[in-house]
């Protein structure tokens, strides 16, 4: 079968296509899927890169969407032929969060989805939405399911909240959809005057060009009557929080979810208490988060922005673009 690997210690040209020996029919328990997409994420570059420590020769690729060729002894859940998704944490299927790291991440600290063939746990798969294409589906492992968990699961939006959006990225773009979906009105920022526009076209109700407007908490404060919104989806970290605590309202929910300006730097406490602001932060979601994502999807017309699509020999230039950050919503594999 044809694959990615990713030679130590990482970058682009680090990349090599080859072909790796079928894994074989699935055990029990298991089943086996034909993979026809991946997708791309800030999580997938680090890794990529050799910005986060990881196997030599790993196969690369977090997100993973395709058909299910065969099913092991037990399996109930799945049938030959279903389309599938897989999941960012394999093993954490419900409850609350107990896991630390990307020790079990595909693609990080075990393989990915850069490859034809996979045969795994069946909870490591969920059912994609119908009608959705794999490329579509691709896109929800990651970026998908961290907007919906942000907003439904720890943030309780309700029709007339507010939402801060940071960006026009894969998780930004979802929770503007998701949160237009659910009768709230959404703030976009960007530093792109024609990825602001495309905000617009997909429903957003006001728009902010950071690069003129540097302390943009303000006319967020302005759009809602001086209220501040109810929930931020932040995912720039250290250098955009201090104004996402001022944008968001008395008590409002900030879900820090990216660390696009740094891994660490300060946090103005203070502003944060005296707001009485939650702020959470979060990685992607369990299996059950990804499962009631996709009974919301097929009951919702909200479809992905898939900004290119590259074949699996391509992927170091899918990433380049991905580098230039000139992508607008998310960037897939097909194969």
């Amino acid at each position: 079968m044809k694959a990615i690997i990713l030679h130590r210690p990482g970058g682009l040209d680090k990349l090599e296509l080859v072909d790796l020996p079928d894994p074989g029919g699935p055990g029990p328990g298991e089943i086996r899927v034909r993979i026809h997409a991946s997708s791309l994420n800030f999580h997938d570059l680090g890794v990529v890169l050799g910005k986060a420590p990881t196997g030599d020769r790993r196969i690369p690729m977090s997100d993973g969407a395709g058909v299910v060729e065969a099913i092991g002894d037990g399996v109930t859940a799945f049938a030959v032929g279903d389309a599938v998704v897989s999941t960012f944490f394999p093993g954490w299927l419900d409850g609350e969060a107990t896991i630390a790291g990307f020790a079990t991440t595909p693609g990080d600290g075990i393989d990915g989805y850069a490859r034809e063939i996979v045969v795994a746990s069946a909870t490591a798969f969920t059912h994609a939405p119908r009608g959705y294409s794999h490329a579509e589906a691709a896109t929800l492992t990651t970026a998908g399911l961290t907007a919906w968990r942000a907003l439904v699961v720890e943030g309780g939006i309700k029709a007339g909240d507010d939402v801060l959006v940071l960006g026009t990225g894969g998780v930004s773009v979802f929770a503007l959809q998701y949160a237009k979906a659910m009768g709230a009105r959404v703030i976009a920022t960007s530093s792109s005057d024609d990825k602001l526009e495309r905000a617009r076209a997909l429903g957003a109700d006001h728009v902010i060009n950071y690069r003129t407007h540097p302390e943009w908490s303000k006319p967020v404060i302005d759009f809602t009557g001086g209220r501040g919104v109810d929930h931020v989806v932040e995912v720039g970290g250290p250098a955009t929080l201090g104004q996402s605590i001022q944008a968001a309202r008395v008590g409002g929910h900030i879900a820090l979810i990216g660390v696009l300006t740094g891994g660490a730097g300060q946090v103005p406490t203070a502003a944060l208490m005296v707001r009485q602001q939650r702020l959470h932060g979060l990685v992607v979601g369990s299996r059950r988060h990804q499962q009631d994502l996709v009974r919301a999807l097929d009951g919702l017309e909200t479809r992905p922005v898939v900004d290119r699509s590259f074949s699996l020999d391509s992927i170091a230039e899918a990433f380049a673009l991905q580098q230039t950050g000139g992508h607008f919503g998310k960037i897939v594999l097909e194969f």
